[in-house]
């Protein structure tokens, strides 16, 4: 298609490259399944008294759901969500105060099971 002088294609830039631009870096999030889940057990430790405060941080590489006994000190776990490893060990891991790898792996309902303490009453 010819264009008159001074014209240019609609799709093409001035500077004659494609019009399409690249999008700024994403971030990793979890969606509304992973964070009802995550949540969930969030849920039940607080009515148990043994958590208190979390805090969601989306990055450009993961994200990461930290867990607090109290506010003002340091994660007691980590849920993390890696995409760069799902294809090996596993998105999703649960990390210790420590930096201990508790669980890793492929579906957030098996990695969540090692925080997922139940009662039981011994006789």
């Amino acid at each position: 298609m010819s264009f008159g002088s001074g014209e240019i294609d609609p799709s093409q830039s001035p500077g004659g490259t494609s019009g399409a631009r690249s999008a700024p870096p994403q971030q990793v999030t979890f969606n509304h399944r992973e964070l009802k889940r995550i949540l969930d057990v969030y849920g039940r430790m607080v009515a148990s008294g043994e958590w208190r405060d979390y805090s969601i941080d989306f990055l450009k590489d993961r994200a990461v759901f930290s867990i607090f006994r109290r506010a003002a000190e340091v994660p007691i776990y980590r849920i993390e969500k890696d995409p760069r490893l799902a294809r090996k060990q596993g998105a999703y891991s649960v990390i210790s105060a420590t930096g201990l790898i508790m669980r890793r792996g492929h579906e957030l309902d098996r990695v969540l099971r090692v925080l997922d303490t139940k009662l039981s009453v011994v006789n």
